[in-house]
């Protein structure tokens, strides 16, 4: 049996970072969120096509410098930031760094009147701006993301040395559509400039993937015209989106083979090598994740198979939480088969719990999934 396997189709992900870049006016800065998912190939396949990189951490700030050396990161964000964390974006060059607290702004200023070096800054502000049917809520509440609007409205009148406020950050939800995402990102702009005076916005990213029909796209056209009538609204604005997820979902698939295949208390159950622990984004988004069948076209004679009636899929972990899908229309699997699970380009093995049970880790290989899924499905079986 191979090991499960990551496959990047990197000619898939530029065509797909090409449109997005073409649907967008080409005043709005696009910025790929680094850490939807930080492979060097995908890096490296998006650099010569986004504007720039949003980076959270100083392991992505070292993953930038040691994959597209002397490109600083256009974003430095994240709640939580130690002393650390902010010199070192500071040494990296970052453009702009995104403060979550007049805290965080007043040690900011304290380094970077130490290192000689003014830091540029949006200050990222908890607007009570209304996101109905979003599937994730980061603003309009109580939440650790983002400063108050009085705060933010106080940082901008008596900012501290060594800092530079340029403008306005608010990512406040997740799963949005192209109409509300427009919204979203007018009303940002209108309170930040109304009310903060900015030349600078960044709406952040948040734009909906649909697990559930992955034929499905955002709407990257209508967003893109909603975001130009922002800009004839504020001429010289300087507006940034940074999506992720929504770049890098489609490119990424995960492959695995059957290990065994068995009824219990009336359900198939179909166990295949790897789990959650390599792919986690079923168990973090409460999703089955889709996948294809390859049938096994070689072998040693007929093994266990499902009757083509529902079937849950699962991995090898010792927790009934490791599930990677369910389906009722998938047809008959057998032991042997291969199963590609699509739309894991995104917040999949870098947000897995890779460490349970120390299960050796998946290959990572560059391509088209299907046509290798096809080929090793097309091997004989050693299971």
């Amino acid at each position: 049996m191979s090991r499960p396997v990551y496959v990047h189709d990197l000619d898939g992900l530029a065509t797909h970072a090409r449109a997005i870049r073409a649907a967008l006016p080409r005043q709005v800065e696009l910025l790929y969120a680094v850490k939807a998912n930080p492979d060097p190939d995908v890096l490296r396949t998006l650099a010569p096509i986004v504007d720039g990189f949003e980076t959270a951490s100083r392991g992505e700030l070292r993953r930038m410098a040691e994959v597209l050396p002397g490109r600083a990161p256009a974003a430095y964000a994240g709640p939580g930031k130690t002393d650390e964390d902010l010199a070192a974006a500071l040494t990296a060059g970052v453009d702009r760094i995104h403060v979550e607290s007049p805290a965080e702004l007043r040690r900011l200023g304290a380094l970077a009147v130490a290192a000689g070096t003014p830091a540029r800054v949006l200050l990222r502000v908890n607007l009570p701006v209304e996101a109905p049917g979003a599937s994730l809520i980061m603003g309009g509440r109580p939440s650790p993301f983002g400063m108050d609007p009085t705060d933010a409205l106080e940082c901008v009148r008596h900012p501290p040395p060594g800092v530079e406020v340029r403008g306005v950050h608010a990512h406040l939800a997740s799963g949005l559509d192209a109409a509300l995402a427009g919204a979203v990102a007018a009303a940002v702009v209108r309170w930040s400039v109304a009310e903060v005076g900015a030349g600078e916005v960044d709406v952040g990213g948040g734009m909906a993937v649909d697990y559930a029909d992955p034929a499905a796209r955002f709407d990257w056209v209508g967003y893109g015209r909603a975001l130009a009538d922002v800009l004839d609204a504020y001429p010289g604005l300087r507006l940034r989106v940074e999506p992720g997820r929504s770049v890098t979902a489609y490119c990424g698939a995960y492959l695995t083979e059957v290990i065994d295949v068995k009824r219990s208390h009336g359900e198939w159950f179909v166990v295949v090598a790897g789990g959650t622990h390599h792919l986690r984004t079923p168990a973090a988004k409460g999703h089955p994740q889709p996948f294809t069948v390859y049938r096994r076209r070689y072998g040693g004679g007929p093994g266990p198979c499902t009757d083509g009636g529902p079937v849950t899929v699962v991995g090898q972990l010792c927790t009934p939480k490791d599930v990677l899908s369910r389906s009722s229309t998938v047809g008959p699997i057998g032991v042997g088969d291969v199963l590609l699970f699509a739309m894991a380009g995104a917040y999949a093995w870098n947000i897995s719990h890779r460490d349970f049970l120390l299960h050796d880790p998946p290959e990572f290989r560059t391509g088209d999934p299907d046509r290798m899924a096809a080929g090793w499905a097309a091997r004989p079986s050693r299971s």
